[in-house]
């Protein structure tokens, strides 16, 4: 049987500790909160008493409960009021020598059997046991922030913390509603390890000026679903902390120079430029502390006439391809009302395709998305044809054939030779170079890359790829193009993985080293990323969906290019592709998906 804890002190009552707070209050055990000075406590309780107030006016919390919280914890200053406790968590700031000296102290102050934890994100919990003299009952907590909200926390166990003292821990995470993982103590645990390189490394693309603040954040939001930005995401848990993990990571992690901290990082927090709580980071905020961005010296002009100055006129598309990718782009651009000329190898390939848009566009009727006239407006607007020679007239031409650059190479010769004169050719590759591409043809500054992503009616992203030919004329007109469809266009530079891509597949790549070094299971590092981050998919989930073999394609390409040893394919990603599991288009990936 697990312990049952009925008081438990917290140390620290910054926004993390009062989140910790509440947590336990919440579920019926009593709390001592401590801090430093009597004023560091009354800010503390005033954290607490705002988060439950806002949660009493939404409805989450009725006014008794709430009053039954806050009469469950007992603010102190010192930490001489633990002495009777059966579990302390320490969440104070990130630096060893200050946790030490509190669990020295903690140490001596609380009962010989309670537990001692640590709420530490990337600090050894082994190094902050060994200051006390009962390191087996020394274990990490971490709590992800706002604790409140945040179902999961990372449960750490050192090399000599006892198997009672984590099942106990383990027992309490559960009665407190939170999802635990069990892991050992390692830089990082799980969700910082995979989430700072990710982070890190779009700092470097943004220190490169590869890509803007708002295109970096606005490509992984739309086009991976997730809660942020990478950039207002370090913003929000602010660069100073940031740093102190990431050069925590790095020094502890094996050195490896992807958590090296990019020197930018360095440098605004030398500036004073912490991100929200100073009122200015990667963006400008209202005020310190505000969530709310204020435009700055660096906010780009977004009105349509900005996106359409020097742009050409677009009337006529053709799409070359008959693959599912080409037949989403047929289908956007007939509904933004554009004619659309639709070329596929042979006639029977061109019925199926014309079938395909055909069913998708009665789905949008049937769903109420889509009137029937708008429907046979957009299939009006389609011609289908079996020969590029049909390609003469029109405007802009967007390639959706198959990944092989050789393939790519011929037809854009071929479309040199047939189109008329300033026309747009465009690929929609999504990891090939787009100058090799260009280069086949006598006009490269009319080549760009518009990378959609899948399905292209749904996926509001698509990332315009310049090329050191690309002109400034064809840039804007792809803009242009991308605002007229409801999309959302990102400009990046012509580098392997563009934006998201480059900064996904490495993340994913991180997951499997993790799992193949038996660090934790699929299942928890699935879990770590959806409940401690917010991500829509855990990383397994997300590489069985696009296939194990596309993935290790991408990587590769990636490693290929910048030669980074972090981007090496992680040799079990490349075993499972060479045995054949390929995710859930063959049946079987991480998980066996025969059987569900």
């Amino acid at each position: 049987m697990a312990r049952e804890f009925t008081s438990v002190g917290v140390v620290g009552l910054g926004t993390m500790g009062a989140g910790i707070v509440e947590v336990f209050a919440r579920n019926g055990i009593d709390v001592v909160a401590v801090e430093i000075s009597a004023a560091a406590v009354e800010r503390g309780r005033a954290t607490l008493t705002g988060s439950t107030d806002r949660a009493v006016a939404k409805g989450k919390l009725a006014e008794a409960d709430r009053d039954a919280l806050l009469a469950r914890v007992d603010w102190q200053v010192g930490l001489d009021a633990l002495h009777s406790v059966d579990l302390v968590i320490e969440a104070v700031p990130e630096h060893l020598d200050l946790k030490q000296r509190i669990f020295a102290e903690l140490d001596r102050v609380c009962k010989p059997e309670a537990i001692l934890a640590t709420n530490t994100s990337s600090l050894s919990v082994t190094e902050i046991s060994v200051a006390t003299t009962r390191p087996n009952q020394v274990i990490g907590i971490h709590f992800f922030n706002p604790a409140p909200v945040m179902k999961l926390v990372e449960v750490v166990r050192t090399v000599v913390t006892s198997a009672d003292v984590v099942a106990d821990v383990e027992a309490l995470c559960e009665r407190l509603g939170k999802v635990d993982v069990t892991i050992s103590d390692r830089a990082g645990f799980i969700a910082n390890a995979l989430l700072f390189g990710y982070l890190n490394h779009a700092v470097s693309m943004f220190e490169s000026r590869y890509a803007t603040r708002e295109d970096i954040d606005a490509a992984m939001k739309l086009g991976c679903g997730l809660p942020m930005g990478p950039l207002a995401l370090m913003d929000l848990i602010g660069l100073d902390t940031a740093y102190e993990i990431l050069d925590t990571m790095y020094r502890r992690g094996g050195r490896d120079r992807r958590h090296a901290p990019v020197p930018l990082i360095k440098q605004m927090v030398t500036a004073g430029l912490l991100g929200r709580k100073s009122g200015r980071g990667f963006y400008t905020y209202e005020r310190p502390g505000s969530p709310v961005v204020v435009p700055d010296e660096h906010t780009p002009v977004t009105t349509g006439a900005a996106l359409a100055d020097g742009a050409r006129a677009i009337a006529k598309v053709g799409v070359v391809g008959s693959g599912t990718m080409a037949t989403g782009i047929i289908e956007v651009f007939a509904k933004a009302g554009y004619e659309v000329i639709s070329v596929t190898r042979g006639a029977e390939k061109s019925a199926k395709v014309c079938e395909a848009v055909k069913t998708s566009l009665n789905k949008g009727v049937v769903r109420g998305k889509l009137s029937e006239e708008d429907r046979d407006a957009a299939l009006g607007r389609v011609t289908w044809s079996a020969t590029l020679d049909h390609l003469a007239d029109v405007d802009l031409v967007v390639e959706a054939v198959i990944e092989e650059l050789s393939v790519k190479k011929a037809l854009f010769a071929s479309l040199d030779e047939i189109c008329k004169p300033g026309v747009v050719l465009a690929t929609t590759t999504s990891s090939l170079p787009v100058i090799d591409v260009a280069m086949a043809t006598q006009r490269p500054a009319d080549v760009i890359g518009l990378h959609f992503f899948n399905p292209a009616p749904i996926m509001p992203l698509v990332e315009i790829v310049q090329t050191i030919r690309t002109s400034a004329e064809t840039s804007a007109t792809a803009r242009a193009v991308c605002a007229a469809l409801g999309k959302t266009g990102v400009v990046c530079g012509d580098r392997s993985g563009f934006i998201v891509n480059a900064l996904l597949f490495p993340y994913l790549n991180d997951a499997v080293k993790m799992l193949e070094a038996s660090y934790s299971t699929a299942d928890d590092i699935d879990y770590a990323m959806k409940l401690g981050c917010g991500y829509p998919m855990g990383p397994f989930e997300l590489l069985d969906v696009v296939g194990l073999d596309v993935s290790l394609a991408i990587q590769r390409e990636l490693y290929l290019e910048l030669r980074e040893p972090g981007f090496a394919p992680a040799p079990l990603l490349e075993h499972l592709v060479t045995a054949g599991y390929l995710g859930r288009k063959s049946g079987r990936g991480f998980r066996d998906h025969t059987k569900r």
